[in-house]
């Protein structure tokens, strides 16, 4: 069976930067170097290697880092963080919206991370150490992951913003039914925004109100940037919402006064044809001693009875202003 390993660094001491493979992996997170480890939760032998490599840790940490659901947390534990935050799902054929879960150990000697699904912001933090960048510090990945989460929401947010304005204009205008497909969609991002948003916001405004020896003053200040960030989108998350409910409501009302509008006309119509089809119904019976039945000009005088008939009942409905 292959590692669940995906990636690993030292991330100070002589081999800062450079990936680290098989044992060395172990080693290094458990000497004073600090290291970074990112695993597959999804890989069936990751509870095993955390449970084996990594017995040092609580008992709490283990367990919270290989269960299969997580919420967003900022967790102080000893000398280190436990914290759960959501990253965008930009994985092909994924909703992006559908976020995935990142579970973090962080203490002065080693960082764990875990996640499902790829994430891509891990992966470039992993690129930039590759190439000799990243953080040096627990506290500075932990401030630069943060960052790194919030910045690449707004983006999604802004276009969602710019989508939602855009149906605006349509629905007052063009009133398509066809649009209602449109705001369900939009409807379904927001609502799973919304249901990530609020927690992982909780999340990083309780890590930057925490008082922890990983993070300095300038990881704090980043944190509570992201914290701010991540307000600003609830709030316009929470404002899309309304706004696309208001537009489902208008469009529902659109389509209801059309069909409301069609009944009317044929109702009116059934109203004036109802008395000329009993006529005729009744003067088509076949039998005997039907007036006019052997008269020549029978057919016309009936015609031109109907026919006033019809603009009689047609003034008495303007009268009555039904039409």
């Amino acid at each position: 069976m292959t590692a669940p390993v995906h990636y690993a660094f030292a991330l100070s001491g002589p081999l800062r930067c450079q990936p680290l493979q098989g044992q060395a992996i172990s080693d290094t997170l458990r000497d004073q170097t600090l290291a970074w480890a990112h695993l597959d939760a999804a890989h069936a032998g990751t509870r095993d290697w955390v449970s084996e490599r990594l017995s040092y840790l609580d008992t709490t940490v283990v367990e919270a880092l290989t269960q299969p659901e997580t919420r967003p947390r900022a967790t102080p534990v000893g000398d280190g963080l436990l914290l759960n935050f959501r990253a965008m799902n930009l994985n092909p054929d994924c909703d992006r919206e559908d976020m995935i879960g990142v579970r973090i150990w962080a203490d002065s000697q080693r960082i764990i991370t875990l996640s499902r699904q790829r994430v891509s912001v891990l992966d470039e933090i992993a690129r930039e150490i590759e190439q000799g960048g990243g953080p040096e510090t627990a506290g500075g990945f932990i401030a630069l992951l943060a960052d790194r989460l919030t910045e690449q929401l707004e983006p999604f947010v802004t276009e969602l913003d710019g989508e939602v304005d855009a149906l605006e204009p349509q629905v007052i205008q063009n009133r398509d039914p066809g649009l209602r497909r449109r705001i369900v969609s939009l409807r379904l991002s927001v609502v799973e925004l919304r249901r990530h948003l609020p927690p992982q916001r909780e999340a990083m405004t309780r890590l930057a109100r925490l008082e922890h020896p990983l993070l300095e003053p300038r990881d704090l200040r980043e944190v509570q940037e992201a914290s701010e960030g991540l307000f600003r989108m609830a709030e316009n998350v929470d404002e899309l919402r309304d706004n696309l409910g208001v537009l489902r409501d208008e469009l529902t009302g659109a389509v209801s006064e059309r069909l409301t509008r069609h009944m009317y006309a044929l109702s009116v119509l059934s109203a004036v044809f109802l008395p000329l089809t009993f006529f005729t119904g009744l003067f088509g019976i076949n039998v005997g001693g039907i007036p006019g039945a052997h008269g020549p000009n029978a057919f016309w005088i009936f015609s031109g009875v109907m026919a006033l008939i019809f603009l009689a009942q047609g003034w008495l409905l303007r009268r009555l202003h039904w039409l």
